[in-house]
């Protein structure tokens, strides 16, 4: 075929395809053949997720992710809480969907393909259906079914929902007992889903409706976590969202019982109440503003280690700023705009991002371990104090410091009283380092050692050593440790006698243990490292 387009002619741009794919009720191995490989071969990967960051829907298809894929994880704002916007819950909500749904529409105008993961069935109570009714009337969209867990349910039971002429009716826990009363007592099987703090609720109607002792309950169908049996032995304190109470089919349960046909059923009489306000959206999770700075900690180095609050900052991000090689450990997304700078322009940096978000732009600036410890997080304080920049919104988010993460793989050698010091010069002089290393060396506090050296800063070390050795025994523990969290992680336990400062870079942390610090040998022959709670008296 040939391109009859004339020269300057315009050729519209191929969009991407919506899909919608169904998971399964939790069982990675219930995921159909056709959505394992839509989710394999998607540029972009989108799922909703809680407030905490982790994802069901995400856990269940990780198995099928390949490297280098564009994730887009969509946290909800809001769950049944109160909160202050302006359009209440549903306000909030629909603002949500709507920024949720822009977002998938930029890769999607940029050619890209977007699978968004749906446990069970998109279109069953499923968050998918939200974008689906924004996106599907302007892109290609495709809905891929899956399990829903009423089906998963009976079979856990193995009991069978309906045969021949009974009806099954769906029903949502969230409506009024007594209108769900109402309608249990006019059905042959039924399942009422999105329990957790509803469970007394529909017990109730249950009850009413004579069919308590017909009722069975499921948690989380198909997965390491199931629980099933019936439902009126079940404590309520102990019902999360994701389970559902079944009602199988009465033809069924009777052949089961031993009769050859079962015996009619007359429904209860009740009265049908008004029509019950619209159920609560499934949700979980986390604020999306605009124009503001969000300073994000990362952590140490491995992505395990990046707390939820840290994804969703990042997640609803529209531009990254920070020193490169902290803006390369955020995996890339196209619809963010990443701006990378030398390590020692912090004022700089922090301007430019404060500049950004006063023009309408969601901001994170990015710092490695918690951006409050020597980081970021200062730098962006200290600079808006400028008017100019009096009425941004500033927002940290902390993460795990790498005192914190060297010390885990020590063990607990920050189990009393300590202290964190900089041996940098760059930004203090060296007497005040020294006249603070002193005074926390004769304190007899564990000490960790932030930028012991650098290529062009030696001397430092050696003389906080030789400051250090005078207030400390030989046999003081040192643990050195280098990259933790990252791919060259290496972590050791010296002396303060054998520590060569040579062996010492930019990328290490020491922590010098206290008088009371003890190094041990485990019966596997490691050797760990720990400060007692109790000091002497």
């Amino acid at each position: 075929m040939t391109n009859d387009a004339a020269p300057g002619d315009t050729v519209a741009a191929k969009t991407g395809r919506l899909y919608g794919v169904g998971l399964g009720p939790g069982d990675p191995e219930l995921v159909t053949v056709k959505a394992a490989r839509l989710i394999g071969a998607a540029d972009v990967v989108a799922y909703h997720a809680a407030r905490h960051g982790r994802s069901n829907a995400r856990a269940i298809a990780a198995g099928y992710l390949r490297a280098g894929q564009i994730e887009e994880a969509l946290i909800y704002p809001v769950t049944t809480e109160t909160t202050d916007h302006p359009g209440g819950y549903q306000g909030a909500i629909d603002e949500f969907y709507t920024e949720s749904a822009a977002r998938l529409a930029a890769h999607l105008d940029a050619g890209r393909d977007v699978v968004v993961l749906a446990e069970g069935d998109p279109f069953f109570y499923g968050s998918y259906m939200h974008m689906h009714k924004r996106l599907a009337g302007r892109y290609d969209a495709t809905v891929v079914p899956g399990v829903t867990s009423v089906s998963a349910a009976s079979a856990v039971l193995g009991r069978p929902l309906m045969e021949r002429d009974e009806v099954l009716t769906v029903l949502p826990g969230t409506l009024a007992p007594k209108e769900l009363a109402a309608r249990l007592a006019t059905t042959d099987s039924a399942a009422v889903m999105k329990l957790g703090r509803t469970f007394s609720g529909v017990r109730d109607a249950l009850e009413q409706a004579g069919r308590l002792d017909d009722a069975w309950y499921v948690e989380r169908a198909t997965t390491g976590q199931e629980r099933s049996g019936p439902l009126r032995d079940v404590d309520p304190a102990t019902v999360p969202y994701f389970s559902l109470a079944l009602l199988p089919s009465p033809a069924a349960a009777a052949f089961t019982a031993g009769s050859a046909a079962p015996v009619p059923r007359e429904p209860a009489v009740l009265d049908m109440p008004d029509p019950a306000p619209a159920v609560l959206d499934e949700a979980a999770a986390a604020t999306g503003g605009s124009g503001g700075v969000t300073v994000v900690g990362l952590g140490p180095g491995a992505r395990h280690w990046l707390t939820p609050e840290a994804q969703e900052a990042l997640a609803e991000a529209d531009d990254l700023v920070g020193y490169g090689p902290y803006v390369d450990r955020v995996p890339p997304n196209p619809r963010q705009r990443r701006h990378c700078s030398d390590n020692r322009v912090e004022a700089e940096r922090a301007a430019f991002a404060l500049d950004l978000a006063k023009q309408g732009r969601r901001v994170a600036v990015v710092s490695s371990g918690d951006p409050g410890v020597f980081a970021m997080a200062a730098a962006v304080l200290e600079v808006a104090e400028d008017p100019q920049w009096r009425d941004v919104p500033i927002r940290i988010v902390p993460g795990l410091t790498a005192a914190q993460a060297v010390a885990s793989r020590a063990g607990a050698p920050l189990g009393h009283d300590f202290c964190i010091l900089s041996l940098s010069d760059r930004l203090k002089p060296w007497s005040v380092i020294e006249a603070r290393l002193s005074a926390a060396a004769a304190a007899d506090l564990v000490i960790a050692l932030y930028n012991p050296a650098s290529k062009t800063r030696r001397e430092q070390l050696v003389r906080a050593v030789e400051l250090l050795r005078a207030h400390r025994g030989p046999d003081t523990p040192v643990v050195v440790g280098r990259d933790v969290g990252g791919p060259t992680e290496t972590v050791r336990v010296t002396t303060l006698a054998a520590l060569d400062p040579a062996g010492v870079d930019m990328r290490c942390l020491l922590i010098i243990g206290s008088s009371q610090t003890r190094s041990v040998t485990r019966g596997n022959g490691a050797t760990a490292v720990f400060t007692p709670r109790h000091y002497p008296a």
